[in-house]
């Protein structure tokens, strides 16, 4: 909006600045941050006024006895809006990559909010049908992937290079294409084409299929990313510290992918346009760190299905974007690891409980629930039962917890930065 206006207005005092995506990135994120920080506060008096809180947890499952029950929920809007508002301000709405990711916020949010509306105003606590948030986020998938394959506004530069000549920077650039390459962590001069997978299909039909594949690997990460964050979303300032750090580390990657420049010093491929997502991510940071506010131990509001899908959807599907959906198990770790141990518990006590026995990987899933729980108080449920990992008998507060799952995903996005030059 803004970004239009000044375009239009030309030479009007000030106007440059909006053509800078550092001036307009900076902007997004301290306005997304006041958003999230003016609307949060009105929007927590809102919910308290109407009674609209979190009915499903007590202090019976915390050894600290921290009774969260009667914190409103949905905090998740606030994260939205905070997000829109700056990015139709500042952004450049003909961007196709700032359209997929209004889309996508959109999308998980509305997918989000009918999960949490079920569980909050329903009374019941399943919440929205499995296999319908699996139908959501596999549409946004197929939008996305099919998208980046048949938008003509969605190219990329495999190479890029520059010299000076007569003080002059000349860019040499590769003919832009359409392609299904992305970057491989830790592998110099060398991106990875999903197309050579099947070139035992032929030289054209490679092609065919590499982009069938690309875009199926687009709804698996995702749907992936998404419920990662979405099991994260456990305790205070969980998923919002976590997400924050992973959108600063996917800032850089983006501006990294949108600049000439930082494309060639770092040896990746460039994609023209991809700025513009560092105005979104920006602002998604700004967010993020705004509703830290209100959710930092004790939290005054729970980010809910609302939030925290919409937070992952939003991660794989920039992930995607830029091309660096290989880096997304080393970046997003955390969520990875939270995946896991749910599946892996779930499946190791399926099994074995056909053979009669109560057998359990971890004290409690998802993983950040292992810290916190005790034997005795599994055993006290189910006597009979077998934890392979019990851990340490000292259980952690929350607050701890989370600060150390934040420095572990801190570790990780440093690493994740350093591939770029560690090849």
């Amino acid at each position: 909006m803004l970004y239009s206006l000044f375009s239009a207005l030309g030479s009007f005092p000030g106007s440059r600045l909006f053509t800078y995506i550092s001036f307009r990135a900076i902007l997004a994120g301290v306005i997304a941050l006041l958003v999230s920080i003016w609307f949060g506060n009105w929007f927590i008096d809102f919910m308290k006024r109407h009674n609209i809180s979190e009915t499903q947890r007590d202090a019976s499952i915390d050894p600290f006895n921290v009774a969260k029950k009667g914190v409103p929920t949905m905090g998740g809007i606030i994260v939205i809006a905070a997000i829109l508002l700056p990015c139709l301000l500042l952004g450049k709405l003909t961007n196709v990559y700032m359209i997929l990711m209004l889309i996508t916020t959109l999308l998980m949010g509305a997918l989000g909010f009918a999960d949490d509306y079920i569980k909050t105003f329903r009374k019941n606590k399943d919440g929205l049908n499995g296999w319908v948030k699996i139908a959501g986020q596999i549409t946004l998938g197929l939008i996305v992937g099919l998208t980046l394959r048949f938008c003509p506004a969605v190219s990329m530069n495999e190479v890029v290079t520059s010299h000076i000549e007569d003080n002059v920077v000349i860019v040499e650039k590769t003919p832009e294409i359409k392609s299904t390459q992305t970057t491989i962590p830790f592998v110099k001069h060398h991106n990875f084409n999903y197309a050579d997978l099947f070139s035992w299909t032929g030289e054209n039909n490679k092609y065919r299929f590499g982009w069938i594949f690309f875009v199926l690997l687009t709804v698996f990460v995702v749907a992936a990313v998404s419920n990662g964050a979405n099991l994260n979303d456990g305790m205070d300032g969980m998923c919002a510290g976590n997400s924050a750090i992973i959108g600063i580390a996917l800032l850089i990657l983006a501006y990294t992918s949108g600049s000439v420049v930082w494309a060639e010093y770092f040896d990746v491929m460039y994609i023209p346009g991809s700025e513009e997502l560092v105005v979104f991510l920006a602002s998604f940071v700004g967010a993020l760190v705004g509703y830290l506010w209100f959710n930092g131990f004790p939290a005054m509001v729970f980010m809910g299905d609302t939030g925290s899908l919409t937070v992952g959807g939003i991660i794989g599907v920039c992930a995607m974007v830029i091309h660096k959906e290989l880096m997304v198990p080393l970046l997003c770790g955390v969520f990875l690891m939270e995946s896991v141990s749910v599946i892996l518990q779930t499946q190791v006590y399926k099994w074995n409980k056909k053979k009669g026995k109560h057998v359990r990987v971890w004290k409690r899933t998802p993983l950040h629930d292992h810290f916190r729980t005790s034997v005795d108080q599994v055993l006290k449920n189910d006597p009979t039962c077998t934890i392979f990992f019990k851990g340490s008998t000292n259980l952690h507060h929350e607050s701890k917890i989370v600060l150390r799952f934040c420095i572990v995903t801190l570790i990780l996005a440093a690493i994740t930065i350093l591939t770029l030059k560690i090849r």
